[in-house]
């Protein structure tokens, strides 16, 4: 084993045993292209850290002493990749319950469950990953799983599989009949529970009704949900993450994540923006940060609408496949405005998510408007950095409000690339003008920050960075006229991922590129982003995930 093989493996063995800010170390990086993200000099040799900051950035150093080496071997080192928008208990979860992605067609998922449920024969069946849009079954309309599916799957077995975007899920009999639904029950405000042509709830579930099933899940287990983070910790590692913007993190979880983090069992920077029960709270003492830094709480995440896959995007105009809706609205103005307001006061940043065009057109306007019952004079950060989560539909001529309030669009490529299925017969082809429109909003000065929303999408930031810039499907798809003119350059994609979400968490003097001064996060890929073709880029691995100067994953 050579000298760089042999640190690479003992950092990463030694990870999760001490704190971060003891971790921080010297190395000498070099063996490949350096990006950096610096304009002025977007290449470098080498790398010099010392204590965890960038000390040198440029030529390769002929003498070095006995620093600690790695030699990149040909791999391509960029800043530190941030997944701008992701769910880490969700992510963790994914890897601990029943997994139903890439499952083809019912019959497939079905099959998932009928072996998962005779594995584990005890306890409440959970699994989220089902998507209807390219099933067989669903080649006349839409086919969302249903009771009667899960019954004959599992019989007798409390069932709850989420819908692969998180926004609606289908129960089993017994799950429905546990939760106390039937077919009189009331779903709340910004819900829906789907009946049948008998009357009967199908066991579908649609956004604010998914409350009414959520005590039977088993989040409510510690142990359990700190397995599920140090597993949701290993996934994003994995895939080159040196961070995550966490949204919704659930409130009550972040004296945990802060305990991970000062026992040095966080090997990522987690920025997190909480749900909106602890925003009280939240508001009433200010950010909060640990462990210098590795784990940040200073932002609130709130709903404006649901998602477009399960029709809970509202929009102005019916959706073209179901005349009878227009989505659903989780908030209204009187509800949400008092909280933006308590935002501005005391320096919490604020991200909504708003799918549909009346959703973000509704946010837009309530930003406005707290904006400006709340001036600057009276806000505690006069430039607040507000972010709209997914900015997915938007009305072109609205896309200007983002650039004059400073508003960040916080956006995941590979939506974009999945929802090409369905997504022009939700909106029909006009509505599609403002649809993912990345390019646009950079080119109106914008910041755009990319995420992967995983466990939504798979979390790869190399298919992140490829839809960003090709605009098709894994496969090389793309559909007729899918707005090609809104991919963008390969430049901006890297600014996406790297010093986007640095300036979205506040943190752009320390990270985001590769320059003196600034902490040594990196992430190093067995190929070139920047050069090779298109169809090649999410074949790729992530190779090398350095935090602060300490390696957190190197791929074997």
């Amino acid at each position: 084993m050579t000298p760089t093989r042999l640190l690479l493996a003992t950092t990463a063995l030694s990870l999760m045993a001490s704190a971060s800010t003891a971790m921080a170390q010297d190395l000498y990086i070099h063996g490949g292209t350096i990006y950096t993200g610096d304009a002025a000099a977007p290449t470098a040799q080498a790398v010099v850290v010392r204590n965890g900051r960038i000390e040198h950035v440029g030529a390769a150093m002929a003498d070095i002493g006995d620093m600690p080496q790695i030699d990149l071997a040909g791999a391509t080192l960029f800043p530190g990749f941030t997944d701008g928008h992701a769910h880490l208990d969700g992510i963790g979860w994914r890897e601990l319950t029943l997994n139903l992605e890439g499952s083809a067609s019912v019959v497939d998922a079905m099959s998932k469950l009928t072996a998962w449920a005779q594995a584990h024969p005890q306890g409440v069946i959970v699994g989220r990953g089902w998507i209807e849009t390219r099933w067989p079954e669903s080649a006349n309309g839409a086919r969302f799983l249903t009771a009667a599916d899960l019954d004959a799957a599992a019989p007798g077995r409390l069932v709850i599989l989420e819908r692969a975007d998180g926004h609606a899920l289908t129960a089993s009999t017994p799950a429905l009949a546990a939760a106390g639904i039937d077919a009189t029950t009331q779903a709340p405000s910004g819900g829906e529970i789907a009946l049948g042509a008998d009357g009967q709830p199908t066991g579908f579930i649609v956004d604010a009704a998914m409350a009414l099933v959520a005590p039977l899940m088993p989040t409510s287990d510690p142990a359990a949900t700190r397995a599920a983070y140090q597993a949701g910790f290993r996934v994003e590692a994995a895939y080159g993450w040196t961070g995550v913007h966490f949204m919704s993190a659930p409130f009550a979880d972040i004296p945990l994540l802060e305990q991970m983090a000062e026992a040095g069992e966080a090997p990522l920077r987690v920025y997190n923006a909480i749900t909106p029960d602890g925003a009280e709270a939240l508001f009433a003492s200010g950010p909060r940060s640990v462990a210098d830094g590795r784990v940040i709480t200073r932002a609130v995440k709130l709903y404006a609408d649901g998602a477009l896959g399960s029709r809970g995007a509202a929009l102005f105009e019916p959706y073209s496949d179901a005349p009878h809706t227009r989505g659903l609205m989780q908030t209204t103005e009187a509800e949400i405005e008092p909280i933006y307001e308590q935002a501005l006061r005391s320096g919490i940043q604020v991200a909504t998510h708003a799918i549909g065009d009346r959703g973000n057109s509704e946010v837009l306007h309530w930003y406005e408007k707290a904006m400006a019952d709340v001036p600057a004079a009276d806000r505690k950060i006069a430039q607040p950095r507000w972010r709209i989560e997914h900015a997915q539909i938007l009305r072109p001529a609205e896309e200007p409000l983002f650039r004059g309030m400073g508003v960040i669009a916080s956006m995941q490529p590979s939506h974009a690339i999945g929802d090409l299925h369905f997504a022009p017969a939700r909106l029909g082809d006009a509505r599609l003008d403002g649809a993912y429109a990345w390019e646009s909003l950079v080119d109106l000065g914008v910041v755009v920050v990319g995420g992967s929303d995983a466990p939504v999408e798979r979390g790869d930031p190399l298919i992140e960075f490829y839809a960003a810039v090709a605009r098709r499907d894994l496969d090389g798809f793309q559909g007729p006229d899918w707005r090609p003119n809104e991919a963008v350059s390969r430049e901006t994609a890297l600014k996406m991922f790297t010093s986007a979400p640095a300036y979205a968490s506040f943190r752009e003097d320390e990270l985001g590129t590769i320059a003196v001064g600034k902490r040594a996060d990196f992430t190093a890929f067995d190929i070139d982003l920047m050069t090779v073709p298109e169809a090649e880029i999410p074949k790729g691995h992530a190779v090398l995930t350095i935090v602060d100067g300490q390696v957190v994953y190197r791929r074997e």
